[in-house]
């Protein structure tokens, strides 16, 4: 009597489980796409594998989505044709104030931050043998391959450029092609945003001589002011041919949710990204930023309100409630 009464309890424990299970995921979708980027990039492989565990975490189906990159993952979220997406601090001012070029006009207010996730740093490279050794030495006119047409890199590096005073013919094209380019004399420098080290960087000082040029403290300064981006420093360790840090600027890169979806379902994708790191760092080493803390480093978005949650319940975070949305 004794134990079937214990099973009964057993029983009916589990039962509860399963009834508040099934009551906080009303309203979860069966299955969900996160909008990354283009094949071979970051965005591709750290987006498709948090896809990947946290759709087998949940029981979901759920899996990357090869996209333009931020500007596109915005619209997605935003329209709600994809669940998540991935995007830098630049696209996602720009498309909460209308000015995306997908949709001009459009203030895309319906996505909300979600996680973060790591920093893009702009580097500046030129062959030693251009005598260019800091950014007042780049000559009027000079050609500065920018990456590939719309990406984070050719949207804002221009920009930042001429915020310098820097004249220069716009280049553009994939970081291995504008990387052979500069070593064959057709391009004085080339300015990357994107994670480090940048293959087409390492390739270069294997094969030739190269100064990678710093921002002055002035510099920075004036950027820092200027632009959606925090202060960095490119490790001494990053590159053979640094010597010392490199003074930089980034740009951080965040998970984005549409605001409409369920509160506890966000937590519960969050829940499972934020919580076990070296699962994430397994995926892509980029993630060693992928941590807690680091949910300060969202100044634009308006958080989902079940990340805001999770945040302030496991990060201790104190975010405003202006900066949640729906309040």
């Amino acid at each position: 009597m004794k134990i079937a009464s214990m099973t009964s309890a057993a029983i009916a424990l589990a039962m509860s489980a399963t009834v508040a299970i099934a009551e906080d995921r009303t309203g979860w979708p069966e299955s969900f796409t996160v909008g990354t980027a283009s094949q071979g990039g970051t965005y591709f492989a750290y987006g498709s594998g948090w896809a990947n565990l946290v759709a087998e975490e949940l029981g979901l189906s759920g899996g990357g989505e090869v996209t333009g990159g931020p500007m596109q993952n915005m619209a997605l979220v935003h329209t709600g044709d994809a669940q998540f997406g991935m995007t830098t601090m630049g696209p996602a001012a720009e498309s909460l104030a209308g000015t995306n070029p997908i949709a001009p006009g459009l203030p895309m207010t319906n996505v909300c931050a979600m996680f973060p996730m790591y920093q893009t740093p702009f580097s500046i490279t030129a062959l030693t043998s251009s005598g260019i050794k800091s950014i007042a030495d780049i000559p009027e006119g000079a050609k500065i391959g920018f990456g590939p047409a719309g990406s984070t890199s050719d949207t804002y590096f221009p920009r930042m450029m001429e915020e310098l005073g820097v004249k220069f013919e716009r280049r553009n094209g994939g970081w291995a092609d504008l990387g052979g380019q500069l070593q064959d004399g057709l391009l004085d420098v080339i300015a990357f945003a994107a994670g480090v080290p940048v293959p087409a960087v390492s390739q270069l000082e294997v094969q030739t001589d190269i100064n990678i040029i710093e921002f002055t403290e002035e510099e920075q300064a004036k950027i820092l002011k200027a632009f959606p981006v925090y202060d960095f420093a490119i490790a001494e360790s990053t590159y053979s041919t640094l010597k010392a840090p490199a003074r930089s600027v980034s740009m951080w890169n965040f998970a984005v949710a549409n605001c409409d979806l369920p509160a506890s379902f966000v937590k519960a994708a969050v829940n499972v990204v934020m919580s076990d790191n070296e699962r994430m760092v397994n995926i892509h080493k980029a993630a060693r930023s992928t941590l807690p803390e680091n949910w300060n480093k969202n100044t634009v978005l308006k958080w989902h309100p079940g990340a805001a949650e999770w945040f302030k319940e496991n990060a201790g975070a104190d975010i405003p409630a202006d900066m949640i949305h729906g309040n």
